[in-house]
């Protein structure tokens, strides 16, 4: 055995330890040189290749770890610069997902069940430790460590979800629309994939007293809570400034307010695309806000629709042009956000695009409208599969003047 002060500790077993195909990498935090050699000769015993590290403090402890990452710590609970549970809680803070199996003096043993009860995955009293015994509890105790981050992270991942789906009901507005509308309305939201974050992309549609329907799509930059929150505020507050009667560059100034108030962030960003639909007319207007342009659906065609633009909110615009268009007879508006189009295009590294999203539409032109916009998405995640799928959330929404 070389000396104290980190150095390594040459145990030569032979053999496999039980869930491990590389020896087992042990730290012993131990101030007595003694009982170190006692730990060493019943890892020499025991039936395993470990290798064991050894240092006499928490503070040496510290160093070890900044380039040494054991599978389990032996940690004698009196220390020079740490004593009982206060030495455990000093261990566990250099590395909270490493095992401790805590080393107690005859006299000591209600200080080992204090220490599980702190945290450590088990505790031995020295001079009762048989070297199976010492294998078992080094095998248990890296188990049970690695259950219990395994339940942390699934307790995590639970309530992550529940957020996320309490965002994207938010971000997804229950439509408020009047009888009989005079539009048909087809509209899809596809989170990302399951590993990635919640982003902030937003839809909603009303219908004011005078029966214009107001249709809006909207995408926050960035993915993750305050993105996606930020997204509901920028939705709801749509809604009211549109049944407020704001319309144009005074609603669009409103909302950029909003953004500014509402933002975790400088520099966050987010584009906007508001269509309004006149009443029993196949003219619309549009405004946008640095978003992404439309595709126009009709029997058989599909084309691009990108009407002049402002800023994107947040990035200081003060003018938004409102562009008066009319839908030609039979034709349908798609509105989307950019994550439809951002994945790979199935050929190399090369992305979808606006032109390869245009060109994939037309391939399913002939369907009818929920069809068409099903397609649309599906063929998308298809192309980016090889890549891990799309990585953004999705907002579809098609509208149509409905038949009378």
């Amino acid at each position: 055995m070389v000396g104290p002060h980190g150095a390594e500790l040459a145990v030569g077993a032979e053999i496999a330890v039980a869930s491990h195909m590389k020896p087992l990498s042990l730290l012993l935090v131990e101030d007595d040189r003694g009982d170190a050699l006692l730990v060493e000769e019943l890892i020499a015993d025991a039936v395993g290749d470990i290798r064991l590290v050894w240092a006499e403090s928490v503070a040496a402890a510290q160093r070890e770890l900044a380039h040494f990452r054991p599978d389990c710590v032996l940690l004698d609970l009196n220390l020079p610069d740490a004593n009982g549970i206060a030495a455990l809680d000093d261990v566990a803070k250099l590395d909270a997902t490493l095992p401790i199996v805590v080393l107690t003096g005859l006299n000591d043993e209600h200080f080992g069940m204090s220490a599980v009860a702190s945290g450590a995955q088990d505790y031995l009293i020295k001079g009762r430790v048989e070297p199976e015994v010492l294998r078992r509890a080094l095998l248990y105790a890296i188990e049970r460590k690695r259950a219990e981050l395994t339940a942390v992270e699934l307790h995590a991942s639970e309530l992550r979800a529940k957020e996320n789906a309490r965002l994207e009901r938010g971000l997804l507005a229950t439509p408020l629309l009047l009888e009989n509308p005079g539009v048909d309305i087809v509209a899809r939201y596809r989170s990302s994939r399951e590993d990635a974050l919640l982003g902030g992309d937003f839809y909603d549609f009303i219908q004011t007293p005078d029966r214009t329907v107001h249709v809006v799509v909207g995408d926050v930059a960035g993915h993750g809570p305050d993105e996606a929150a930020l997204g509901v505020a920028l939705r709801i507050g749509w809604r009211a400034l549109t049944f407020a009667g704001l319309r144009g560059n005074e609603r669009m100034r409103e909302l950029e307010r909003l953004l500014r108030a509402e933002s975790s962030s400088v520099g966050t960003f987010a584009t906007v695309l508001s269509l309004a639909f006149a009443p029993d007319s196949l003219r619309f207007t549009a405004i946008r806000a640095g978003h992404p342009g439309m595709l126009v659906h009709g029997p058989d065609t599909v084309d691009w629709l990108e009407p002049p633009s402002g800023r994107a909110l947040g990035l200081s615009g003060t003018d938004w042009p409102l562009n008066e268009l009319e839908l030609p007879e039979g034709h349908a508006i798609v509105l989307l956000t950019d994550g439809l189009f951002e994945g790979h295009s199935g050929r190399g590294n090369e992305r979808l695009g606006e032109d390869g999203l245009l060109e994939l539409a037309r391939s399913f032109a002939s369907l009818p409208g929920p069809e068409f916009v099903d397609a649309l998405i599906a063929s998308a995640e298809r192309r980016a599969q090889a890549w891990g799928g799309l990585t953004d959330d999705i907002a579809v929404v098609r509208v149509e003047r409905a038949a009378r």
